[in-house]
């Protein structure tokens, strides 16, 4: 017997509501913890922004709900503003035939709205750690009465630094609530938390065999750093691409990104953390609306957000950390479509892919890009079709008649028609295809060896024994070692991507329990240190300083 929504005993207008907004069968993470939570269990799910996950702890705290009561009965907590409304705003759905009220709080909204809402009463708030803290402070958000309490994209809210705040929210709340928490990763973090607040929780692992979406296609391509542009060009012009998220690993890094693809005929704008909220509500806004095909995003920036239509995902920094990886391609293939997942990779971080393979449970096909010949004869190919519509749609008697009056003062049709061309794709030559430095392709991935790691000579490895370091570098330190699992080439990577310089100019390394030492190049000092600021490794923000 198959399940259903109605199998699930929920109440009747949860079930119209659901089936009026188009869903047939529960998804799995929904037939995992909807029995659970409706019976009163604490859940800890596993899955992928994009399962379903939202319904599977929103329809279990509406059937619950007391209408009646006026106070707030169900919390969820969730790492960005994007996120909160997207769940406040589905919550509402399903709640329509219970006039449930959801108040959705985050920064950059106004306190005195915020407040006023809640002061007549709501039933659920959705909403971020800080602005949840700021209401409670201010007496204006009670919690006292709350039944039903979710922690959604819970990894994400630890790695952001957010784990004061929630556990300061959780102390807020009755120990007789039921909580679900949900996470697309269940480290040792995740399940600490877990321990310390919720009963005896039920575990929902969904998929725990292959972490990406098993109908998008990944491929990667090798590439100089300087060839990335160029390539993404490239790539850009052959792929049909109805919505795509690229991913830059730094704010400068998606506003010149955005900008440079802008000036070459693509639709693209930036999405970073400096942007007002107004801003990025108008990006998320165009983007939606098919007003903007490209968005240039940060993985801190790109938190939270939920669009079912993008149809590619583009890394053109690779992520640093395989769950991040994960993290960006599951914005695509949803809902049954298909999806494309492109990375560009600099022949120095061909080893991250065997890495990412190895944790995803994947495969990523090596791909070459397209020619010169191959572009020239897509754009042929793409103006054919938009001729051939043309001539469909008829309605060409003044332009045969201006055809006419040329040929009759001897100009050749055939010339007219190439000249008419040259003119209608004119815009092509604010897009020259660069040339791409050919790299051989890539026999092996494996990691690399100590030497490729940054131990490049006998010198250098004698001077990390000794201690000392070669002329013209100097040493810096950062707060972490082997403890946290550091590895050379994860530092060589870090440095030489994030600070855009050759990986020649990071010398010895020496990796201690809690601190590791690292040479680099004088004259790319000052550089290293400010493209650095920020660093995050698992969740833990690195100090890079001189030693």
């Amino acid at each position: 017997m198959s399940v259903t929504f109605q199998t699930f005993g929920l109440r009747p207008e949860l079930v119209q509501a659901v089936t009026e907004l188009g869903y047939e069968t529960p998804t799995p993470i929904q037939t995992g913890a909807i029995p659970l939570l409706l019976a009163g269990s604490d859940v800890l799910g596993q899955a992928q922004t994009g399962t379903g996950k939202t319904a599977a702890f929103a329809l279990p705290m509406l059937h619950a709900l007391d209408p009646q009561r006026g106070d707030v009965q169900g919390l969820v907590v969730a790492p960005t503003r994007e996120l909160a409304n997207q769940v406040a705003t589905a919550i509402y759905g399903y709640g329509t035939h219970q006039g449930v009220r959801v108040l959705p709080v985050y920064g950059g909204q106004s306190y005195s709205r915020q407040i006023s809402r809640l002061r007549r009463g709501v039933d659920i708030v959705v909403g971020t750690p800080g602005r949840m803290l700021d209401l409670i402070r201010r007496k204006s958000l009670d919690l006292s009465g709350v039944r039903f309490l979710v922690l959604d994209e819970a990894d994400e809210m630890l790695s952001m630094g957010f784990i004061e705040d929630i556990e300061a929210i959780l102390s807020e709340t009755p120990e007789t609530r039921q909580t679900a928490l949900f996470s697309a990763t269940l480290h040792k973090p995740i399940r600490n938390l877990a321990d310390r607040y919720m009963h005896a929780p039920e575990s929902v692992i969904i998929n725990p065999k292959q972490l990406t979406v098993a109908n998008v296609e990944q491929r990667y391509y090798v590439v100089r750093e300087s060839d990335k542009l160029a390539a993404l060009t490239r790539l850009l012009e052959t792929e049909t691409i109805s919505s795509g998220l690229i991913f830059a690993r730094t704010r400068v890094g998606t506003a010149g990104l955005a900008e440079a693809l802008f000036a070459r005929g693509f639709q693209a704008e930036a999405l970073h953390g400096e942007l007002s909220q107004q801003a990025r509500e108008t990006v998320l806004g165009r983007f939606r609306r098919g007003r903007v095909a490209l968005v240039v995003a940060t993985d801190v920036a790109a938190r939270g957000l939920d669009i079912d239509d993008v149809s590619h995902v583009i890394n053109y920094d690779l992520p640093l950390n395989p769950e991040y990886y994960v993290h960006r391609i599951g914005r695509t293939g949803r809902a049954g479509k298909k999806g494309v997942a492109i990375t560009l990779v600099t022949p120095q971080e061909r080893w991250r892919v065997s890495k990412i393979e190895r944790y995803a449970r994947c495969a990523i096909s090596y791909a070459k890009l397209p020619s010169v010949d191959q572009i020239l004869t897509h754009r042929d190919e793409q103006f054919t079709d938009l001729l051939a519509d043309q001539l469909v749609q008829g309605q060409l008697e003044r332009e045969r008649d201006l055809v006419a009056r040329l040929a009759a003062a001897g100009c050749d049709p055939l010339d007219l028609a190439a000249a008419a061309i040259q003119l209608a794709r004119a815009e092509e030559q604010h897009r020259p295809i660069e040339e791409i430095a050919e790299i051989r392709t890539p026999d092996k991935r494996r990691v690399p060896s100590r030497r490729a790691q940054g131990k490049r000579t006998p010198r250098g490895e004698q001077s990390r024994r000794k201690g000392g370091r070669e002329p013209g570098m100097v040493r810096l330190s950062m707060n972490a070692g082997r403890s946290h699992g550091l590895h050379p080439s994860e530092i060589v990577g870090a440095i030489a991507g994030t600070a855009s310089i050759s990986g020649k100019a990071i010398g010895a390394i020496r990796i201690n329990q809690r601190q590791t030492y690292v040479d680099v190049a004088q004259k790319h000092v000052a550089l290293v240190l400010r493209s650095m600021r920020g660093w995050k490794l698992r969740g833990q923000a690195i100090v890079l300083e001189r030693a």
